[in-house]
């Protein structure tokens, strides 16, 4: 496998929205730009198949990355952090080392899962999962869909969905008819986002939007058959061949953490320039807060303007990012998840789907570090991203520290650094 060195004044780590504006800003600063993904494409999971060609605001900014001197490394996994000012990636070929001045973390946000009897069948699954692979050729046309969770994921997934030709059945949202009001009222500030949701609501015309609601089972025999849902004082069975199901997002901030980045609230902690704790390390996006697509392109493009020496230009986004933090804090209330789930479980129900730990399993344990001693919970190939916010939410347990590899890799690969150190100044060489 071969073995390779680069270097970047600025390199950024993800190339969603806050990726790819962090990328365009700092290379149209006039410094030397990479920018790393693990995806085939750039995107991320939210412009996943956008291309760069029209005249969306994907295809703008796609445009853009793909017209501005930016190496992108597509297909390429970060997974230590063994020095300052140093990254270790893994990629098809093998191993690649990642050196720059200034680094910009744009590493998004996943779905939470919460374990309830039969989520672990086949065809049950992310919203966001089902969309992305709707997006990479699956067939969902005329299939019957539950979507169910909590968060504006939902009303997404569901019309993308039915554009695609599914039969939604049912749109499932835990939250509280009142909470989804107080929403709306703080919308009024961001007509741009009341626009938006109206759209979606007109696509989704007569499909039943139940709110209070929430999987309890999945049944079937071997694959999904049908869902029980609770609506209103009472359950309702509803027969369907997908189920969508994700209680809003978790921010992916592994890698800041083992870099040494201060966090608060479970997000990574920046200034007003998207600076973290860590000198030369900047932060941007979801891991910052939860706040959607507008706000991750405008974090991208300070974090991009202050990491190449251009505060001024930063600063000039200050006020659409404090008002967008307003918005992000405003989902955080209205989507925070109800107590009622944390009885969804039942003592057989698996919680750690990659070492087949179950809720009984788990329940003795008073930590996050003493479970995973006793059961492996969260030592499986995911590494603790799918139980581990499903355990923070069930037993209010703290995570653990970070640890390299965040993500699996090749032994070969794990040991690159020990062979670099032994080796001679200069004996590994790549394109720099």
């Amino acid at each position: 496998m071969s073995r390779e060195q680069k270097h970047f004044d600025v390199l950024v780590v993800g190339a969603g929205p806050a990726g790819i504006a962090a990328a365009v800003t700092a290379a149209e600063c006039g410094v030397v730009v990479g920018v790393v993904d693990d995806n085939p494409a750039p995107g991320g999971q939210i412009w996943r198949g956008e291309s760069a060609n029209g005249p969306s605001e994907p295809a703008s900014w796609l445009t853009k990355l793909h017209d501005r001197n930016i190496q992108m490394l597509s297909g390429t996994r970060v997974f230590d952090h063994p020095e300052a000012n140093v990254l270790h990636a893994e990629t098809a070929d093998g191993f690649l080392e990642l050196g720059y001045r200034k680094l910009i973390l744009a590493t998004g946000a996943r779905e939470r899962f919460l374990p309830f009897p039969g989520w672990t069948l086949p065809n049950v699954m992310g919203a966001g999962g089902l969309q992305a692979l709707v997006k990479s050729g699956l067939p969902i046309a005329g299939k019957r869909v539950v979507v169910a969770g909590t968060g504006p994921l939902l009303l997404a997934v569901a019309s993308y969905l039915r554009q695609h030709g599914a039969r939604i059945a049912m749109i499932c949202e835990q939250a509280s008819l009142r909470s989804l009001g107080r929403f709306g009222l703080a919308l009024l500030s961001q007509p741009q986002k009341i626009v938006q949701a109206l759209a979606l609501r007109k696509h989704l015309a007569g499909v039943p939007y139940v709110t209070r609601s929430w999987p309890i089972a999945a049944g079937g025999d071997g694959i999904l058959k049908d869902v029980l849902i609770t609506r209103g004082r009472g359950t309702e069975k509803i027969a369907c061949e997908y189920l969508a199901c994700g209680f809003h997002l978790v921010p992916s901030t592994e890698l800041a953490a083992l870099i040494g980045c201060r966090m608060r609230d479970g997000y990574v902690d920046v200034d007003h320039l998207e600076r973290t704790s860590v000198p030369d390390v900047f932060c941007a996006g979801e891991p910052t807060g939860i706040g959607g697509i507008e706000r991750s392109l405008i974090e991208g493009q300070i974090a991009g303007a202050a990491a190449a020496g251009r505060p001024d230009l930063a600063q000039k986004h200050g006020r659409a990012r404090a008002k967008l933090e307003r918005f992000a804090r405003a989902l955080d209330r209205t989507f925070a998840l109800r107590r009622e789930l944390q009885s969804l479980p039942l003592p057989e129900t698996i919680v750690c789907r990659c070492e087949d730990v179950t809720y009984s399993r788990l329940r003795p344990y008073g930590s996050w570090r003493s479970a995973k001693l006793e059961t492996r919970c969260g030592m499986g190939p995911c590494q603790g991203r799918v139980c581990g916010p499903a355990t923070q939410f069930l037993f209010h347990w703290t995570p653990d520290s970070v640890r390299p590899p965040i993500f699996p890799a090749f032994l070969t690969n794990l040991a690159a650094r020990a062979c670099r150190e032994a080796q001679p100044s200069g004996a590994m060489r790549g394109s720099q």
